[in-house]
């Protein structure tokens, strides 16, 4: 079982985003005001929270939302968890659609630090069912019924 640390969106594409504390998921599209949302496999991005302290322990100052993460999670090591897994989190229900992507090395970070979590620990997921996500809520992965 997870903890969310940080619900983050931001405006425009290609923007650091910011912790809003919490957000509001729609089924099939995303988290309404982020730019990332749409009708698409990669409408919510996900980081362990426990990987970007490792990231920090080596000298990163960054803010939750840095990589371009919507939620952060303590306690699931979401890279360990394969394609089609389902995530519940108080209303909403996640499933995850790709894990990592592609980095391109103009980011910030990769330019600061030489190196960028994201690509390798980032996952992303589709909204199978909508609802409020808040700083706080418990996250839990869906055992096979």
């Amino acid at each position: 079982m997870g903890k969310v640390i940080a619900v983050c969106t931001s405006p425009a594409k290609g923007t650091q985003k910011q912790n809003i504390g919490e957000g509001v998921f729609i089924e099939d599209f995303g988290i309404q005001g982020d730019a990332h949302a749409g009708k698409w496999h990669r409408q919510v991005s996900l980081l362990s929270y426990d990987k970007i302290e490792e990231f920090r322990a080596r000298g990163a100052v960054v803010a939750d939302g840095a990589f371009g993460e919507n939620l952060v999670v303590e306690g699931i090591d979401f890279r360990a968890l394969p394609v089609g897994t389902r995530l519940h989190c108080a209303d909403v229900i996640l499933e995850m659609t790709q894990i990592g992507k592609e980095c391109h090395h103009g980011c910030q970070i990769f330019q600061k630090m030489g190196d960028c979590i994201m690509p390798r620990e980032g996952v992303f997921a589709r909204v199978i069912r909508g609802g409020t996500i808040r700083v706080g809520d418990e996250m839990k992965v869906v055992e096979d019924e």
